[in-house]
């Protein structure tokens, strides 16, 4: 907008009240008589000369008329000294003029206070006010009070009184008696402000004379204490307090208790009047403890009096006192100052102020910050920020412990409450900080009800500081009945005040950004502030809905599974917390529930919750509550990962759900390492135990910590970065001591063959891992049968056993080069004992052109229970290529004239490069799949490997067979 625009626009409402003013003064030239009229319109010119031009806006010019010239008219007479007072509703036919609201006229001398006294009292009668006009006149009066002139503003005339003009609207009351209160109210206040000013020089008056007294006759203080209780009151004389009422009180015993007694004709301002003898009764209304304090030789006493003032602005009064003492030192009284600290008090330094500079350089000295330091200079704006109130008050002490509490803030955004209380138990003064972002007027409301109620207060009164901080700081006092001395708890207190002050979206924000960072910690919150349920508010902090924001942040697609294990610190030790998190459908909880069962937990609570980020699917969380049969206290930091990747391959399938899950829990067993003892456990129901999988499953349960070592054993023997023979041996003397201690024979039974099987491996592909980086979906253990007690005759000379979820098979050789053919077997619970008979017979058929014979077998445990014959056929392929590569994992090949063992495999045999396949039942097609199997593997025999492959070799009608002979 251009400046001339500006101006043009700005200046319509001046020239609407301009217009207005105008007729105004016609309609008083016009209503008038000649003699009337001068001075009517220099009174409504005056009367709405500084008025705002928007007040008049919506003012007709008859009312505008009405309102100055009764005004006007009320002015007309008064005596010296005297205010009045005139407060009615304006009706057009009774007084020339209307209005919506009550109109409350004042004419009084111009002093001091005069409208801010008026407004305050109006306030605190509870109205509201609409529109104040406050013109200063200068006028004439004759020696009745008539009025005779008003003169211009600028006049410098002796003669000229200066009268306060008031106009106030307020809102409408019609009742008489209650306009007479207001009427009362006021005028008592006019008293107040009169007799305060004109007793303003006498009560600086007496300032001089007791610090005159001081100086002359001093009591027996310190020095250093009298010179600076001199220069505070010297301080306070020079603008620096507002003097509103002065008394002087002698200190009596009557009837044993301690009383001040007002002196008579010793009171000037707001304390004028006293009756002789009578006794001060805010004094008396304090405990006889602290009365008794009145004794002490203590020179000044700086408070608040209990009551608030009438006069300039509505705070509670400050109190200065001075005590008296006679010749040995006794306190004999007290002179007594109420008033207000002004404004230069306030925004002075307080290195400035007498008393409260000593007090700020004791803090200083006692915290020890070297000057000029980052510490000190914060210690510095604490103090100089602190409420003023409370500095004049504060012993040091108590100074000191609550700005180094301050201090320690640290710009953190966290509420803290300090209190303290007043020495006369008249009020608890309390500071609040409060993150400045989260503080409203709600929220101030609702701590000032925590604190009424922790104090029994009567009243409170506050004051806001909002700056540059990330906290506010809010200053309650709170005003208790004379003598209450309410116990409190002040951690409480401030827990509550925590409690009222930040809404669970407000500390899932703050918590967020805490861990996330500002960037990603707004964005997150503006995705799940509205997402959680009011259930799951109520059940989780939000710090743990940050970590569930996290895991859900990690789901893509239904296929992932989030989770996290936890222990709630309210919970027996036995118990724990488990968390899962689906995206999109709900899951199947006659799905997960025997999943948890089989780690060894009972599941005794579950609780949903769906999750709706805005712009994204749905997220279920399910909050399990377990029960674990492991006994005592578990560390979920020790078994929190283990028991998490141990459930989450379960619900995928990769881990057989059974009761080997218990092992986590219960040894602290990974996933991967328990599928060692679940593989071992399938090759011996293989052999022919007598023991179920059950009963063996429980003899490891129940023996943990032997089932630790066997695991431990298994690594010291066949892990290929570290071989450790002494350490092998070391655990195998320490699993065959703890054997000793099993009281079960079946149980000794049970863990001493999982003892042989473990030192029978001769190899093992647990170690390599996938292409990808992944650990191989399937276990193949080398095994030397003459090691292993028990087995069925004849027994291998090697026999190689593959293990995964999804098949079993073993591959048995009569002797170092033997061959036989891969069959695809039904009989699930006795396989190898089907394989084992038909490798006899292969050594005798094949007697001819090698030694020994070979064969294996394989079966299907996770048919498919849909599509068909074709779908199974693709199964079983699946199951014959786990087997081959679980052969190919742990046999040598052959470079050049080399043998090359397979990688990150140790060997407990020699050089075995020989492992040749042949078809057999169920497998008459597979031979190309195995030789495609043997050159992804690099294997040395390449398309020899298989016989009958569509390229590779015919092993009878090529003599490959006699090669067996040859080598041999």
């Amino acid at each position: 907008m251009a400046l001339r625009e500006w101006e043009r626009w700005r200046s319509v409402p001046m020239l609407v009240k301009d217009e207005l003013l105008d007729k105004v003064v016609a309609r008083v030239r016009e209503q008038l008589t000649e003699d009337q009229a001068p001075q009517a319109e220099e009174f409504a010119r005056q009367y709405y000369g500084w008025v705002d031009a928007d007040d008049l806006e919506e003012r007709s010019p008859i009312d505008a008329y009405g309102a100055a010239v009764s005004h006007w008219s009320f002015a007309g007479r008064r005596e010296p000294g005297e205010w009045k007072i005139r407060i009615y509703n304006p009706q057009f036919e009774e007084h020339g003029w209307q209005s919506t609201h009550t109109v409350v006229e004042m004419v009084n001398d111009d002093m001091p206070f005069l409208v801010d006294s008026a407004r305050m009292e109006i306030n605190h009668q509870g109205y509201a006010i609409h529109m104040i006009l406050h013109p200063v006149m200068k006028v004439r009066r004759d020696k009745d009070g008539q009025l005779v002139e008003i003169l211009p503003p600028d006049t410098e005339e002796e003669d000229a009184i200066s009268e306060s003009v008031i106009h106030v609207e307020v809102d409408r009351q019609t009742e008489p008696s209650v306009l007479e209160d207001l009427k009362q109210s006021l005028g008592k206040t006019l008293a107040d402000v009169k007799a305060a000013v004109e007793d303003w020089l006498g009560m600086r008056g007496k300032i001089g004379e007791i610090v005159s007294g001081l100086e002359e006759n001093p009591p027996d203080f310190e020095p250093e204490d009298l010179a600076e209780t001199r220069a505070f009151l010297e301080w306070v004389d020079d603008n620096n307090f507002t003097f509103l009422g002065y008394r002087e009180y002698d200190l009596r015993t009557q009837d044993g208790e301690e009383a001040l007694c007002p002196v008579e004709g010793s009171g000037l301002g707001i304390l004028r009047q006293s009756e002789s003898g009578a006794v001060s009764h805010s004094f008396a209304e304090l405990p006889p403890d602290v009365r008794r304090l009145a004794r002490t030789p203590k020179l000044l006493n700086l408070t608040k009096a209990n009551s608030r003032a009438t006069v300039h602005r509505p705070s509670y009064l400050d109190y200065i006192g001075i005590k008296t003492f006679d010749e040995s030192g006794e306190v004999t009284g007290e002179r007594r100052f109420l008033g207000l600290y002004t404004f230069t008090a306030y925004s002075a330094s307080v290195f400035d102020i007498p008393l409260v500079r000593r007090k700020v350089r004791y803090v200083l000295k006692r915290s020890g910050f070297p000057e000029g330091s980052h510490n000190e200079k914060d210690l510095v704006e604490i103090l100089e920020t602190y409420p003023r109130d409370e500095l004049f008050q504060i012993s040091k002490e108590e100074l000191f412990e609550i700005a180094m509490g301050i201090l320690h803030l640290q710009e953190r955004q966290r509420v803290r409450l300090f209190v303290r209380r007043d020495t006369y138990g008249r009020f608890i003064s309390c500071l609040v900080f409060v993150p400045r972002d989260r503080y409203n007027t709600l929220i101030r409301e609702r701590m000032q009800g925590i604190l009424l109620r922790a104090f029994d207060g009567a009243n409170v009164e506050y004051n806001v500081r909002l700056s540059e901080s990330v906290l506010a700081r809010v200053h309650f006092i709170i005003y208790t009945e004379p003598g209450d001395n309410p116990g409190y708890d002040e951690q409480e207190i401030e827990r509550r005040i925590v409690e009222t002050t930040r809404s669970w979206a407000d500390n899932l924000y703050d918590a967020l950004v805490e861990q996330c960072g500002e960037e990603q910690g707004t964005e997150l919150f503006r995705r799940y502030r509205d997402a959680f349920s009011p259930g799951y508010r109520a059940g989780f902090l939000p710090r743990t809905a940050v970590s569930d924001i996290q895991r859900m942040e990690t789901l893509k697609s239904e296929d992932d599974l989030g989770m996290s294990l936890y222990h709630p610190i309210e919970e027996p030790e036995d118990f724990l917390g488990f968390k899962l998190f689906r995206l999109g459908e709900q899951v199947s909880l006659s799905g997960i529930l025997p999943l948890l069962e089989d780690m060894g937990v009972e599941v005794v609570d579950e609780r949903p919750h769906e999750v709706k980020p805005e712009g994204s699917a749905p997220v279920w969380i399910y909050d399990f509550g377990l029960v674990h049969e492991a006994g005592g206290e578990l560390q979920t930091s020790e078994v929190k990962e283990i028991f998490q990747n141990a459930f989450v391959r379960a619900w995928r399938g990769v881990v057989e759900n059974d009761g080997f899950n218990r092992l986590v829990l219960r040894a602290r067993l990974t996933w991967r390492e328990i599928s060692v003892l679940r593989a071992y456990c399938k090759y011996l129901r293989q052999t022919g135990s007598t023991f179920s999988q059950d009963y063996m499953e429980d003899a490891l349960v129940n023996n943990p910590h032997i089932a630790r070592l066997i695991v431990d054993l298994f690594k010291a023997r066949l892990d290929p970065s570290h071989q450790r023979e002494a350490e092998s041996e070391r655990l195998k003397e320490e699993i065959e001591e703890a054997l000793e201690e099993v009281v079960s024979l079946d149980e000794d039974r049970i863990l001493r063959s999982f003892l042989d099987i473990t030192l029978a491996t001769l190899r093992t592909n647990y170690y390599q891992s996938t292409p990808e980086g992944d650990v191989k979906p399937h276990l193949s253990f080398k095994l030397d049968p003459e090691r292993i007690p028990g087995l069925p005759l004849p027994r291998p000379r090697f026999e190689i056993f593959v293990y995964s979820p999804r098949t079993e098979g073993v591959h048995l050789r009569g002797g170092d080069v033997a061959r036989g053919g891969i069959r695809w077997s039904d009989r699930r619970e006795d396989f190898r004992t089907e394989i084992l008979g038909l490798m006899k017979a292969q050594t005798v058929k094949n007697a001819v052109i090698v030694p020994v014979g070979a064969k294996g077998g394989f079966v299907v445990k996770r048919p498919p229970s849909g599509g068909g014959r074709e779908a199974l056929q693709d199964e079983v392929v699946a199951c014959y290529k786990t087997l081959i590569r679980g052969m190919l994992d742990i046999t040598d090949n052959i470079s050049g004239d080399e043998i090359v063992p397979p990688p990150d495999v140790t060997r407990y045999d020699d050089d075995d490069p020989y492992l040749v396949v042949a078809a057999d039942k169920g497998t008459a097609t597979f031979s190309d799949i195995a030789n495609g199997l043997s050159a992804e593997y690099g294997f040395w025999l390449g398309d020899a490997f298989a016989s009958g492959g569509s390229v590779g070799y015919d092993h009878k009608e090529m003599g490959i067979t006699a090669r067996g002979a040859w080598e041999s």
